[in-house]
């Protein structure tokens, strides 16, 4: 159950803190006063977007915060496990934060999450029924999903999605293979073409880079051979450098009797004269070597030539990408060669996972066929004292093709008289009867699955009178087993609350503020008789008042 609720700077509210009871809490409060406010914040916890513009302080963040008691902490274990986070006891604390920038963040126990996971954890806790949802009465989808719900279908449901989405891609498959197939047939001698154009060049991986490297090479021959036979001359011409640095050798060892360093010089010369040897002849293998074939060369243009050709032709930026392409042509030829076969191969895999999906389907639809009937029952039992005794209800469960959620059509129908034809939901019921409806549906499933707590969001919408007293008597019966918080502006399901808050807005000399308070039972007498009157000192009203709690 929710335990207690933070709410700041969110639109008109600065600060509210309530802490709720267990049973069915009511809130009431003059239109405008703050009380839709106060549910936009709270669903911010089930996901719902994050505006920047509800921040009314653009110098601080926006926070909501709920802190829930668990009555039974183990059925959260796995959840807590899965998501890598720490439990808290028996205790869950869910908050979002709303930056002015518009960055938004959520915690679970004070862990930050992604939204993902704070709505997975929050649609366990709580359910918001707001107004719109009455809507929703009449949608298939929905009727769907209140089905699986009641039956359990979850489990079931995820191994179908699983099954379905492998059918759709083997199905997906083998319909683009056949179209391949189809438009291949159409241009297999083109392709054969393309092939044999390709694989005549006998490509390898790489070839490109190194033909243009050895034709920049060719191509700069001559400048090359010039330019060694420079660096050679004057090393190995008739009056060459290593010729008289050989004769100046000799002269400074000549001179070593006389020179003391003149035998030490010799030597540093002699053994500059071996690198400089060295290097001469490194230039004359260089300068045997590069000889320029001009028929070589033009080989090599005309190798690249037909290169170049073929990638533009393929609109390809290399030669390997040009291997690849033969490739896939081989690929192509051989899916051609061997279509028939591969095409039936993905038939049969498309047909058997089929076939496992429709299973699997038969099993969710005989689960929602069972549940439907007793749902149908159980749904007129608790509408009947809402003031709806002539009500007939029937849950339609009609198969069909295979789809993303199984093999059937759900249609709620309704008959709210003894010689009304069953109609669809939108085409016979009132709002007062939606309203009445939607209350008995979500008193069924709040009770089935468990659900902590549940927020109504002015349900009683369209009823008045005895109607209006009886849907809070099974509010409160609800309240009973497990937490209900209702917005109303009936005084007769206002009465029925174990307790009772007030939203007001209240002025100062810059704002106006959204403010909760918690009544006592005079305090209660006082609401309940402005609700009937617009007076708190009308004393018919009072006594009316009094007489709701009597």
């Amino acid at each position: 159950m929710i335990q207690s609720l933070h709410i700041s700077n969110y639109a008109l509210i600065s600060q509210i803190d309530i802490d709720f009871d267990p049973g069915l809490n009511i809130i009431t409060g003059e239109t405008g006063a703050g009380k839709s406010i106060m549910l936009g914040a709270l669903s911010m916890l089930l996901g719902a977007r994050a505006d920047a513009k509800v921040i009314t302080d653009s110098s601080k963040k926006s926070v909501v915060e709920v802190v829930f008691k668990l009555e039974d902490p183990a059925m959260f274990e796995a959840f807590f496990t899965e998501n890598d986070l720490d439990a808290d006891g028996d205790k869950v604390i869910l908050r979002r934060e709303l930056s002015p920038n518009g960055r938004s963040r959520a915690f679970i126990n004070d862990s930050p999450v992604n939204l993902t996971q704070l709505r997975a954890i929050a649609i366990r806790l709580v359910d918001i029924h707001s107004q719109h949802q009455n809507l929703l009465l009449a949608d298939s989808d929905f009727q769907l999903n209140i089905i699986d719900s009641l039956a359990g279908n979850e489990a079931l449901l995820a191994e179908y999605h699983e099954a379905y989405a492998r059918y759709q891609a083997l199905l997906k498959k083998y319909s683009q293979t056949r179209d391949m197939l189809r438009r291949g047939r159409d241009e297999a001698d083109f392709i054969s073409f393309q092939l044999d154009e390709l694989e005549s060049l006998h490509l390898k991986q790489g070839e490109e880079a190194e033909l243009e490297s050895e034709r920049d090479l060719l191509a700069g021959m001559t400048h090359i051979k010039q330019n060694i036979a420079e660096a050679i001359a004057p090393m190995r011409g008739d009056e060459n450098a290593i010729s008289a640095l050989e004769n100046t050798v000799d002269a400074l060892r000549e001179l070593s009797e006389s020179i003391p360093d003149a035998e030490a010089l010799a030597s540093r010369l002699d053994s500059a004269l071996i690198e400089i040897r060295d290097i001469a002849s490194a230039l004359e293998s260089y300068d045997e070597e590069y000889n320029a074939d001009p028929d070589r060369l033009d080989d090599i243009e005309s190798r690249l030539s037909k290169i170049y050709s073929l990638e533009t032709k393929h609109h390809v930026d290399n030669a390997d990408a040009l291997i690849e392409l033969c490739q896939r042509l081989k690929e192509q030829i051989d899916m051609l060669d061997n279509g028939d076969e591969t095409l039936a191969a993905l038939e049969a895999d498309a047909r058997s996972a089929k076939k496992a999906a429709v299973l699997i389907a038969r099993k969710i639809s005989e689960a929602r066929q069972q549940c439907a009937a007793k749902f149908a029952e159980e749904l007129r039992a608790a509408a009947e004292p809402l003031g709806m005794k002539n009500l007939r209800c029937e849950i339609a469960v009609t198969s069909g093709k295979l789809n993303q959620s199984g093999i059937d059509q759900v249609e709620f129908l309704f008959a709210f008289n003894k010689n009304q034809a069953l109609l669809p939901v939108g085409q016979t019921a009132s709002g007062g009867e939606i309203s009445r409806l939607m209350l008995a549906i979500k008193s069924i499933v709040g009770q089935k699955m468990n659900l902590p707590s549940i927020i109504f969001d002015e349900i009683d919408t369209g009823v008045s009178g005895e109607v209006a007293s009886k849907m809070g008597e099974l509010m409160q019966s609800l309240g009973k087993r497990i937490q209900v918080i209702t917005i109303t502006h009936l005084p007769q399901v206002a009465a029925k609350g174990s307790s009772h808050f007030k939203v007001y807005k209240q002025d100062d000399d810059v704002s106006t503020n959204t403010r909760v308070r918690r009544l006592d039972e005079n305090q209660r007498v006082a609401e309940l008789a402005l609700m009937l009157s617009g007076s708190t000192d009308n004393q018919a009203a009072l006594a009316a008042a009094k007489s709701l709690f009597d």
